[in-house]
């Protein structure tokens, strides 16, 4: 068995110190821009150039993370960025946005050789890709990806399947925080004051305390709400025999914003049980036994396996029985979002900035000097680590202790690492020399192919070019989409251009019937849900021919999956495609690559700014023709993220509130979302819509043309649907709707310079 690759996070030199110290044989790190770790400390220039030249003498590789998306106006800093990167040659770059892919293709294409050259980059696609079939890996594969890291949702017996129908490396997360979201598709900090976690500044708003309004569950037990969306941490120690038979290439821990003690204690664990696995039943049973008993030193939350046992692998008869919803051992409403062992609350507070102290009450564990804990104000507004400094003995046998000066009475402590895991390891980086960095020789940023060639309808199709859809495919005006066949009869009162329906699997089997829909074959579009797990191929590779047959030949795309299922035959060829918004096409490069895959069609992304939807078409005549190749969401509660299991039927509720905090825009009343299960899974949408109707003259002036009413959450009622194209009719402002970002764009952590 060829033993599999040990990455562990490196959020900082201290970590990287720790990671290499403890035996791993890679790491993956960030610079200060451009990853999904912006909290973290991250690495300089001269740090990452110094890392690089110890861990190649060491026989150690180095991964850099530029696993964000980014807007059209940072397109040049991207650019410089890669060509310092192909000029220093890392073992690989992780990657999330589509325009990467374009920039790495038409500049800096990977060498297959046994050692990078200059100007070359080698790529992995970020888990926030939301890869979790082999059809999304293959397709990558195309485009010059050697790795993909897989979503983190999938089942031991999906990664199998994979496995033995890709050649492409395979990397899975085995250890560390879970987001409750599956991989990727989570807009909820985006959606609530513009930090997104497609750019690195998620404030975890889901592991925040949440009320249920109805319902029975916990709240019937007497809670008045609970941490229902904050999972338990990843453990996936006793798997790693298992995984790597399945052929699993690397084995990930995340971690780049936890400690240096963390790193070490984790790395060292699986490295002894992956050094194990060729040493006899005996050996793996022994060190098994000693990781577990390092790892019980990890203070974070509660671990789980989460799906890799096929917990939620209810996908292999086609959807019929779903997932199994008889347990949820990864989520414990009951238990804070915090990680660590609760010491208890702050009693009382003293002193200011560096002498604040707060004091704890009597416990099983007191804090000692150099330990590291979390503090959690009890609003639930702020969460912060820290190293104590100062431990004193206080009334009742508590303790003062050290803590940031923004805590005060009543705000939770917890101890999250000890001194006494504490090792010092040998530095990787042998001092630092100064660096240029990127983009002191700056060359003039190239244009992307997709922007240079202008329409890709009409006209002289550009050479390996493989859209399909026309104009005609996609008349200009209003478009409205449901989830529901009985919907699709609320829109006769007032027709739109074209009908979109959401994918299931009910509603495909409804269309094959197809009894007396209002709407004929050709006035539906299918929009495929944007979660393609391997356990959903079989079903989709059945059903979409069929529905071809019948006359479904318009989809929208949402996954790298669909394009290539969507194309995987001559029958498939008929296929004119829309690229959905959750393929995130923030510039022009992202746009050049989806159109690559086939579709001459790109719904914006929900999260996308008025500003930065015109500066991915540049003013002139050529330009307005490219803008009404672009959809636009004018109207949408979108879901804020989604979960590969039923929790409905888990929590028995389906309205919950939460309060706002400082980082939201609205102030002064409690935000409210609906949880809308199934047996494929559950999604949260915000009851407040996303609106832009009134904007509608300023976007057919801008050459924008078609437009998307998105009534998908709900069962679509008549009198709502009436109000909203009255709305449009009058174009008005819908009250208590938001922009989203639409009017402020991303929240920037620093200057654009």
């Amino acid at each position: 068995m060829t033993k599999p690759e040990l990455l562990a996070p490196a959020g900082s030199p201290e970590a990287l110190n720790a990671a290499i110290g403890e035996g791993a044989d890679a790491v993956y790190l960030g610079l200060k821009n451009f990853n999904a770790r912006m909290r973290s400390a991250n690495f300089t220039y001269s740090q990452l150039e110094g890392a690089l030249r110890s861990l190649r003498r060491m026989g150690r590789k180095l991964y850099v993370t530029v696993n964000t998306v980014f807007e059209q106006r940072e397109a040049d800093r991207v650019f410089q960025l890669l060509k310092y990167l192909a000029g220093l040659g890392p073992d690989g770059i992780i990657v999330q946005d589509f325009g990467i892919i374009t920039m790495v293709r038409e500049n800096f294409p990977s060498i297959k050789l046994h050692a990078l050259k200059p100007h070359s980059l080698k790529l992995h696609a970020s888990t926030q890709m939301n890869v979790a079939s082999a059809r999304g890996a293959n397709l990558l594969s195309k485009h010059g990806f050697s790795r993909v890291v897989l979503s983190r949702e999938l089942s031991l017996a999906e990664i199998q399947d994979i496995r033995s129908n890709t050649n492409m490396e395979l990397e899975v997360f085995v250890h560390g925080a879970l987001c409750v979201s599956v991989s990727g598709l989570c807009l909820f900090s985006s959606y609530l004051g513009g930090k997104s976690a497609n750019r690195g500044m998620c404030t975890q708003a889901c592991r925040r305390f949440y009320t249920a309004q109805e319902g029975k569950g916990f709240d019937k037990a007497g809670e008045e709400g609970g941490y229902y969306f904050s999972p338990a941490d990843l453990e996936l120690i006793e798997q790693v025999p298992a995984l790597a038979s399945a052929g699993v290439n690397a084995f990930k821990i995340e971690g780049r914003m936890k400690s240096a003690e963390y790193v070490g204690a984790v790395v060292s664990a699986y490295r002894l049980v992956i050094d194990s696995l060729d040493a006899g039943e005996e050996s793996l049973r022994k060190a098994m036994a000693e990781a577990r008993g390092i790892l019980k030193n990890d203070f974070a939350r509660a671990k789980t396996v989460y799906l890799i046992n096929g917990l939620n692998n209810g996908f292999n008869d086609g959807f019929e029985n779903g997932p199994d919803n008889s347990g949820i051992d990864w989520l414990n409403p009951k238990q804070s979002g915090g990680t660590g062992i609760f010491l208890g609350k702050l009693l009382r507070v003293k002193g200011r900035g560096k002498e604040r102290q707060g004091l704890i009450p009597a416990g099983i564990i007191a804090p000692a000097v150099g330990d590291s804990i979390r503090l959690h104000r009890a609003d639930d507004s702020d969460r912060l680590s820290h190293k104590v400094s100062a431990v004193e003995n206080g009334p009742d046998k508590g303790c003062w202790i050290s803590i940031p000066e923004v805590f005060d009475l009543g705000d939770a402590v917890y101890l999250i690492q000890t001194k006494a895991m504490t090792k010092r390891y040998a530095p990787v980086i042998k001092g630092e020399a100064s660096s240029r960095g990127p983009g002191r020789d700056k060359a003039p940023l190239p244009q992307a192919e997709w922007a240079k060639k202008g329409n890709i309808q009409g006209g002289e199709k550009p050479k390996g070019k493989k859209g399909r859809a026309k104009p005609a495919d996609f008349p200009e005006g209003f478009y409205a989409m449901v989830s529901r066949i009985e919907d699709l009869y609320v829109l006769q009162s007032s027709r739109p251009v074209k009908a979109i329906l959401l994918y299931s699997h009910k509603t495909a089997k409804q269309l094959l019937a197809g009894k007396g829909l209002p709407f004929p074959p050709g006035d539906i579009i299918i929009s495929l849900d944007p979660f393609f797990p391997q356990g959903a191929d079989r079903e989709l590779a059945d059903m979409i021919p069929a529905l071809m047959e019948k006359g479904y030949t318009r989809f929208i795309a949402n996954n790298l999956g669909h394009f290539s299922l969507l194309r995987a035959n001559d029958e498939s060829k008929k296929a004119v495609l829309i690229a959905g918004p959750w393929l995130y096409a923030f510039n022009a490069w992202a746009w050049d690559f989806i159109s690559s895959c086939g579709a001459a069609f790109c719904v914006s992304p929900l999260e996308n700014s008025r500003q930065n939807l015109e500066r991915i078409f540049p003013c002139g005549e050529q330009s307005l023709f490219r803008r009404s190749q672009a959809f636009v969401s004018i109207f949408a509660r979108p879901s804020l993220f989604r979960i590969r299991q039923d929790l409905g039927s888990f929590y028995g509720f389906e309205n919950f509130t939460g309060k706002k905090t400082e980082g939201q825009k609205a102030k002064g009343r409690d935000e409210a979302f609906r949880l809308a299960s199934a047996a494929e899974g559950s999604l949260v949408f915000p009851w407040a819509p996303f609106s832009i109707v009134d904007k509608i003259p300023f976007l057919r002036e801008a050459g924008f043309s078609r437009f998307i009413l998105d009534f998908s959450d709900l069962p679509l009622k008549k009198a709502e649907y009436r109000d909203i194209i009255e709305a449009v009719r009058r174009l008005s402002s819908i009250p208590g709707a938001n922009r989203f970002n639409w009017k402020n764009g991303f929240y920037q952590a620093q200057s654009d310079s």
